[in-house]
């Protein structure tokens, strides 16, 4: 059964940087392209960043090129997102899934809280 954990949240300044990470259990982590997603209040979830199953290939949103920066480690079944130069739209609740296919149906993690404010 997977389970999606993410963590690494917070309150920032506007220009600070965050980390952060998702673990996922199971044995099918290295098999599918990942993707950090984002909600903020009143819009729907889309995907802001993107990594092939190898690492080898990434693609981010237009809002968030240049700033942010995907990774994962396929030993720990983890997948990371360094966020600098954080601007307050960038205020949103951040969730890791399988970026074309989901790990698991509908279910999503709890996802994590970015707030960047003064």
């Amino acid at each position: 059964q997977v389970q999606i954990t993410e963590s690494g949240g917070g309150l920032v300044q506007p220009g600070g940087s965050l980390r952060l990470s998702c673990a996922v259990s199971g044995n099918i982590f290295r098999t599918y392209a990942m993707g950090w997603f984002r909600q903020a209040p009143g819009k729907q979830r889309g995907l802001v960043a993107y990594i092939s199953p190898g690492g080898s290939s990434t693609n981010y949103a237009e809002p968030v090129k240049g700033r942010f920066t995907i990774s994962r480690d396929n030993v720990k079944n983890t997948v990371y997102l360094q966020m600098n130069s954080l601007k307050p739209e960038d205020t949103a609740v951040y969730y890791c899934n399988g970026a074309a296919s989901r790990l698991a149906g509908d279910y999503w993690g709890q996802g994590t809280q970015v707030t960047v404010s003064s």
